[in-house]
C-alpha cells in the first residue's frame, strides 16, 4: 500500500528525521492560507498523488508570493497527472502540499528496500539526489552505494558513518546523516514497510539535512496489525477494481487483455496467464481467490473480474487443495445466474471434489465450456473471443 508524499513525512518526523515545515491544502484559498501561516517569501506547492516524477510532469512549482501559490493550486485540483510512474490514464489531483522553500546546496538519494536476493533490507544512497533512481542506476551506476543490514544487528551506528562518508559528507553532517539513516531504518522496521525513498534528501547552505521529499509503501498483509498505516489508504488513487478486490479480501491487479481470470494460487495464476499467452491470448487481470472459497466469494471474484469492461471471456482454473471443487462450480454457477453472464465462461476444475464440482456444472443447464488441462482452457477461453465478437 503505497501513501501520500505528508504522509510519509509525518511518519519519518515521528522517528526524528528532519523534514521542512509545510501544511495540506484541499483547495486554492486553503493552499494561499497555508503559505501565510508558514511565512518566509517563498514556498513549494506539491500535488499530491500516489507517483514519482511529479516534477516533471508539472506538479510541482517554487511559488513567490501567496497570489501565485493559490493560482498555481488551482491548476492541480482536478488536474489528471500522467508520469512515468502513472501510464497514459494519470492520476487525479485531489489535494496538494505546500511547504516552506529550503535553501538547497546539495541533493542527496537515499532509499530502504527489500532485497530477495539477500533476504536483507538494503540501503540504496547517492551523493547524486532529485533525479528518478532507474535514470540514476543507467546513467552512472558507480555512484550507488548499497548496504545490507544484517537482522539480528539492525543499522549499526560504524555503518551509518560508512555510508556517510561514501557520500562525502564530512563534519556535523555525518552525526545527522548517521540520526537520519538510523529513524529510517526503525521506521522500515517497525511499520512493516515495503520501501522507504527520500529524493532528494538536502543539505542546506545552514549545514543540515532536510528530507525535502519522500515516499513509503507498505506490506499489504500486515496492515492488520498496524491500523494506523492502514488508515492512511487513499483509495481514490487506487485503480478501483484493483480497490473493489481488496475491499474484499482479494489478490486482483488489473493487465491490459481481454480474458479475466478466476484462479486459486499465485503460482498456478502466473502460469495460467503464461499459458493464455502462449495460447495467442491476453489475460486481462491477476486475481487469485486464495483458499476456502466459498460460492459467496467466487461470485464477488466475478464481480471484480467483470468490472473491467474489457473482459469478454472468463477462465476460471481451480486446483482444489484447501479449496473444494463443488464450492467453486455451486459458485460459478451462482455468479452466471445472479449476474445474467452472457459472455463466455471457461472452467477447469482439479483436485478435492473434482467429481462433484464437474457434475454441478454439468446438471446446471448453463453453457459453461470445461475443460480437463490448463492449456485446454487456455486454448478455449482464447477461442472463444471470436464467438463473442460475431
Amino acid at each position: 500500500m503505497d501513501i501520500h508524499e505528508y504522509q510519509a513525512k509525518e511518519i519519518l518526523r515521528g522517528f526524528g528525521v528532519p523534514v521542512p515545515r509545510g501544511g495540506l491544502a484541499y483547495s486554492p484559498e486553503q493552499a494561499g492560507y497555508r503559505a501565510r501561516a508558514l511565512g518566509g517569501a517563498a514556498w513549494v506547492v506539491k500535488a499530491q498523488i500516489h507517483s514519482g516524477g511529479r516534477g516533471e510532469a508539472g506538479g510541482v512549482k517554487l511559488c513567490r508570493s501567496e497570489e501565485e501559490v493559490r493560482d498555481f493550486a488551482a491548476t492541480l485540483f482536478g488536474k489528471r497527472l500522467v508520469t512515468k510512474q502513472t501510464g497514459a490514464a494519470g492520476k487525479e489531483v485531489y489535494r496538494v502540499w505546500v511547504e516552506a522553500a529550503s535553501d538547497i546546496a546539495q541533493e542527496l538519494y537515499l532509499g530502504f528496500v527489500l532485497d530477495r536476493k539477500s533476504e536483507r533490507i538494503m540501503i540504496v544512497a547517492s551523493a547524486h539526489g532529485g533525479m528518478e533512481i532507474e535514470d540514476l542506476a543507467e546513467s552512472d551506476p558507480d555512484s550507488l552505494c548499497r548496504m545490507v543490514i544484517d537482522p539480528a544487528t539492525g543499522l549499526c551506528e560504524f555503518q551509518a558513518r560508512e555510508l556517510a562518508f561514501a557520500l562525502g559528507l564530512r563534519g556535523g553532517l555525518v552525526a545527522q546523516m548517521v540520526s537520519t539513516l538510523r529513524a529510517c531504518y526503525r521506521a522500515y522496521r517497525e511499520l512493516d514497510a515495503m520501501m522507504v525513498e527520500i529524493n532528494p534528501l538536502v543539505v542546506t547552505h545552514a549545514g543540515e539535512i532536510v528530507a525535502l521529499d519522500a515516499k513509503m509503501s507498505f506490506d499489504t498483509n500486515a496492515l492488520f496489525r498496524r491500523p494506523q498505516i492502514a488508515e492512511l489508504r487513499d483509495a481514490s488513487q487506487e485503480d478501483p477494481r484493483e480497490s473493489m478486490a481488496a475491499d474484499h479480501g482479494l489478490a486482483y491487479v488489473g493487465l491490459d487483455g481481454d480474458i479475466g481470470c478466476i484462479i486459486n494460487g499465485a503460482g498456478l495464476a502466473m502460469a495460467t496467464m503464461d499459458m493464455i499467452q502462449l495460447a495467442g491470448g491476453a489475460p486481462a487481470n491477476f486475481l487469485d481467490i486464495g483458499g476456502g472459497a466459498s460460492p459467496e466469494r467466487v461470485t464477488q471474484a466475478f464481480r471484480t473480474v467483470l468490472a473491467d469492461r474489457n473482459v469478454s471471456v472468463v477462465l476460471v482454473n481451480i486446483f482444489a487443495g484447501i479449496n473444494r471443487c463443488d464450492w467453486v462450480a455451486e459458485g460459478v454457477v451462482q455468479a452466471y445466474r445472479e449476474l445474467g453472464l452472457t459472455l463466455p465462461v471457461v472452467v477447469r476444475l482439479s483436485g478435492t471434489n473434482v467429481e462433484e464440482g464437474r457434475r454441478i456444472l454439468r446438471e446446471s443447464g448453463l453453457p459453461l465450456i470445461t475443460a480437463d488441462t490448463l492449456a485446454e482452457a487456455a486454448e478455449r477461453a482464447v477461442a472463444a473471443r471470436p464467438k463473442l465478437a460475431a
